[in-house]
């Protein structure tokens, strides 16, 4: 596993811009990834779905448009398809997620991420 910390992050985003600070507070040196403009793949995003013990839906923010609209809300859907969602929609995906050695923690709050560093 790699030691290397990635941050998927969204700069306009207060709890995603505290926890890249709290990590550079820390020492803790981070590739920046702006995952609206460069979105995981369906592999990383599995990847962080099994190192966090989440299913899909978990790791969506439900309550924005692009949720609704999509009808993501469908309990038919399957893994694969809420992952292509979250890909098609990355403004979907909970904010900021932190990475690290084959461990992943969202940042809310903030310090949540310490607990993998």
């Amino acid at each position: 596993m790699s030691d290397t910390i990635r941050i998927y992050h969204n700069p306009r985003c207060s709890k995603s811009r505290a926890t890249l600070a709290l990590l550079e507070e820390n020492d803790a040196q981070a590739d920046v990834i702006e995952y609206l403009d460069t979105p995981p793949t369906a592999g990383q995003l599995n990847d962080i779905l099994n190192m966090l013990g989440l299913e899909p839906r978990e790791l969506m923010r439900t309550h924005e448009a692009e949720y609704r609209d999509a009808g993501l809300d469908d309990s038919s859907l399957t893994r694969e398809q809420l992952i292509d969602a979250m890909i098609k929609h990355p403004k979907l995906i909970e904010r900021p997620i932190v990475v690290k050695g084959g461990k992943a923690a969202i940042g809310r709050p903030p310090e949540r991420v310490l607990d993998i560093l």
